[in-house]
């Protein structure tokens, strides 16, 4: 799949307020945009680490994937993402190659990258998210 670096590491938290707080006095990060991804029913905060983002999501519902994964699971860290380039064909290629897709076309995600996930039970548990900024 060769993902040219880690995009972010997204981490589920029960308030989004209160964690960018925690983030921002603990780690000394700067919280750099707070966005709603409707159709994932989730608010996101981003922070740089070096050349890495940290992405925070909280659920705007209860039944979105969110707060499942925290009714389920508890907060905690939720995904993986690596930047592609090529996304479709990186898809076709996961499939191929026996993993388990949850999207099998590329959908908007925060940022307005296109993103998609894998699912964890053929990627080693780990939910992961592949993910593609488009020059549009």
């Amino acid at each position: 799949m060769n993902p040219t670096h880690i995009e972010h590491i997204g981490i589920a938290v029960a308030n989004l307020d209160e964690a960018v707080k925690l983030y921002e006095r603990c780690f000394g990060l700067k919280c750099y945009k707070v966005e709603e991804v409707t159709d994932q029913k989730v608010r996101t905060a981003f922070f740089m680490v070096g050349q890495t983002k940290i992405e925070l999501l909280e659920s705007t519902d209860p039944e979105g994937p969110i707060g499942k994964f925290i009714t389920k699971r508890g907060e905690g860290v939720h995904h993986i993402a690596f930047a592609v380039n090529g996304i479709e064909e990186k898809l076709k290629f996961a499939e191929k190659e026996g993993m388990r897709l949850i999207d099998h076309v590329p959908r908007k995600g925060a940022e307005g990258l296109d993103i998609a996930f894998l699912h964890p039970a053929s990627t080693g548990g780990v939910l992961i998210e592949i993910c593609e900024k488009k020059n549009s």
